[in-house]
């Protein structure tokens, strides 16, 4: 059972110096060790300036995944490398937990007790969980309570991170929201169709390059006549090799993504009363004329307004935030340990 929300695990907490450094100490003392045949059951795998990422941090978190990775079936090499691979990222998304958490403390930034009830409870409402119901939920992701409040609280404190240094420098323009508006108008209702005619005329089978060519050439003089202003259904009734030839090669309406994506790309533009160049099609050399374009509007701008400014700043959030870690962990002290 999964709940959302649930699954947001923190590991490790960030070290003093003077423990940071017993504990390097201690990593050093047990290197002899290992050539003796000693094992060693952990060691760090990553300095993040003050603090340090242990070999055990790091299988905690490979914990929830390794089964599910086992499950798949994959052979021996084929799961060394994938179960390599998450270990990396893992280890990455560690990393900037550690430089996050870093920050969040020189910001004095904090969370109570009472902030972290109301989110839980806002999870417990969405998912319609009782109490049990959310402790049975985080149980199947091997979390207790306890656990789960201190991650929540991590993820609380990340995000008014994120506000602080990313968020509140975001402006998201008018013009912005009528852009994205307008780029995805399928997402909101609207709707376009082509009501089209076509001429075509059929390749012979196994037709050679003459056979085609006096197909081209015939189709070719057909499209003059569109030029010079003959009207399609005539020409279609006149030329056209299919049974639709009598109703002017009445095809009907179209969504523009149920057509070929040549054909999309021929309609482009294109306005009622216009035709397309000769297309090549696997049926043979076809016209297609658009009759009619129908729009079915779809919800105003004003009603889905906010919903895109959220997408937007979702989208460069995202981005935004990227930027920053990257350039955090440039001025950050951030080593990787073989």
């Amino acid at each position: 059972m999964m709940c959302e929300g649930c699954g947001n695990r923190a590991y490790g907490g960030r070290m003093g110096r003077p423990l940071f450094i017993i504990l390097v100490i201690w990593a050093v003392w047990l290197a002899p060790l290992a050539s003796h045949g000693a094992e060693i059951v952990d060691r760090i795998v990553a300095v993040v300036n003050d603090d340090i990422i242990t070999l055990a941090d790091l299988n905690d978190a490979l914990k929830p995944y390794t089964g599910r990775i086992k499950s798949k079936g994959y052979d021996a090499d084929r799961e060394s490398e994938v179960l390599a691979k998450l270990q990396k990222d893992l280890l990455d998304r560690m990393i900037d937990e550690k430089l996050t958490d870093q920050e969040i403390k020189k910001a004095r930034l904090a969370v109570s007790d009472e902030e972290i009830d109301i989110a839980i409870e806002k999870i417990k409402a969405k998912n319609l969980y009782s109490d049990e119901d959310f402790r049975q939920a985080l149980a199947a992701e091997g979390l207790t309570l306890e656990e789960y409040r201190k991650g929540m609280k991590e993820q609380i404190l990340r995000s008014r991170l994120v506000n602080r240094e990313v968020r509140a420098k975001i402006v998201i323009t008018d013009q912005d929201i009528q852009n994205y508006y307008e780029a995805h108008s399928e997402d909101y209702g609207r709707e376009q169709q082509y009501h089209l005619r076509n001429i075509i005329m059929r390749l012979p089978p196994l037709a050679g390059e003459a056979g085609k060519r006096d197909v081209l050439e015939r189709m070719a003089k057909v499209l003059q006549k569109l030029d010079n202003g003959e009207p399609f259904e005539d020409l279609a009734r006149r030329y056209s090799e299919t049974n639709l030839a009598a109703e002017g090669g009445d095809l009907g309406f179209f969504k523009p993504e149920s057509l070929s994506p040549q054909l999309q790309e021929a309609l482009k533009g294109l306005r009622a009363g216009e035709f397309t160049p000769i297309l090549e099609t696997d049926q043979g050399y076809q016209i297609f004329y658009v009759e009619e374009i129908r729009v079915k509007p779809g919800k105003p701008l004003a009603e889905v307004s906010t919903e895109i400014q959220e997408k937007l700043y979702e989208q460069i959030v995202e981005k935004r935030f990227k930027d920053w870690l990257a350039e955090l962990r440039k001025r950050s002290h951030v080593k990787l340990i073989e």
